[in-house]
């Protein structure tokens, strides 16, 4: 035996694990014990990354992490269930992984899962300006927007039923303990009634737009790239928020990743004219995945850029609304309050009054 545990039809492997978060080797061992039990345990490696903001990340291999068979170990950070469908997340690492578009998920745990290292380096944000670079990732996008699922599986975009699901917690998040919220204010924040009015707003405009519904990763940052210089390819990893949602959201939220995460400065949103040659290269990925001439005309890339650009706006309010979150429950040492302020628009005047 190899040690590498297979899906059974639709079944993961579910192991009765729980990781100390704090001490996670111990757990991680035991996890390594059912998935890999010819490694021997002096000769185990483990790299924690510290590349995510709301999951801890650590890499077990023997001999280089740049061998086949590593694998990664994913902690889910404190409270993340309340926003993060598990089951959803499972679903969507087995749906990429038989259409040749992400790594093989070896099992889930207690307060995590298991997959495999997908070889290369996290995509560095000044690569998301180079042509070569972001061309591959137009392509694989569109590869990915092709994927059609099982007949029967409802297709509808998930935008407004996270969005309102995120805004429900932020409301229940004041209601239950005001007195706290009180002792951590966030900066100039809006009120609850004033963010539902913002989100009607933004669905009133975008649902009007023919922007088709496609299978998302909905959150592609740069850490969620892995680039392989010597195959010339990169992969998108980490499938938390990808389901079905509206094409134009997808690439708007990318594009905003230009932008950055812990430094947000939105004159690095990439100029017209990479936008409009971005958009080139998915439109032809998408329309060669969907078996159609391949052709793209510049009033397609129009079109395509000014749906992208209102749901860049969309983008900005989601995260806006999921940093609200993050800052009152999240265990991690990030500055969510100074991102809610960048992203809503509140120091920019990319807001969705804009529309």
């Amino acid at each position: 035996s190899s040690g590498v545990t297979k899906c059974s039809g639709d079944q993961l492997l579910h192991l009765d694990i729980t990781v100390d978060e704090r001490e996670p080797r111990r757990g991680i061992l035991d996890l390594l014990s059912k998935l890999r039990p010819e490694w021997k345990t002096p000769h185990i490696q483990m790299k924690t990354f510290t590349e995510g903001i709301t999951n801890q990340l650590i890499g077990c291999y023997v001999g280089s992490l740049q061998e086949p068979g590593c694998v990664l170990v994913r902690l889910y950070g404190r409270m993340t269930e309340l926003y993060v469908n598990r089951d959803r997340e499972v679903e969507m690492f087995q749906v990429f992984q038989a259409h040749g578009c992400g790594p093989e998920i070896y099992c889930s745990f207690q307060n995590g899962i298991c997959y495999e290292f997908v070889r290369g380096n996290v995509l560095e944000d000044e690569l998301l300006r180079q042509p070569s670079i972001y061309r591959l990732i137009a392509a694989e996008m569109g590869k990915i927007h092709s994927i059609q699922l099982k007949r029967g599986q409802p297709t509808e975009p998930q935008l407004w039923t996270k969005m309102s699901h995120f805004l429900t917690l932020v409301k229940s998040s004041i209601t239950r303990n005001p007195a706290e919220q009180a002792s951590l204010p966030l900066r100039e924040v809006p009120s609850y009634e004033v963010l539902l009015e913002e989100m009607e707003s933004l669905k009133r405009h975008l649902s009007q737009t023919d922007s088709p519904t496609v299978l998302c990763h909905n959150d592609l940052l740069t850490k969620n790239i892995i680039y392989n210089c010597q195959e010339g390819s990169v992969k998108f990893i980490d499938y938390e928020y990808a389901d079905y949602n509206y094409q134009a959201f997808d690439i708007g939220n990318h594009f905003n990743e230009f932008a950055g995460v812990t430094d947000v400065d939105y004159s690095l949103y990439p100029s017209r004219e990479l936008q409009r040659d971005w958009l080139t290269a998915y439109l032809e990925s998408y329309k060669r995945s969907t078996g159609r001439n391949v052709t793209v005309s510049d009033e397609e890339v129009t079109k395509l850029y000014v749906q992208v650009c209102k749901f860049s706006l969309a983008s900005n309010f989601f995260w806006g609304l999921w940093a609200i979150l993050q800052s009152r429950f999240s265990s991690i040492d990030f500055d969510f309050q100074r991102f809610v302020h960048m992203v809503t628009g509140l120091s920019s005047p990319r807001s969705p009054r804009e529309l």
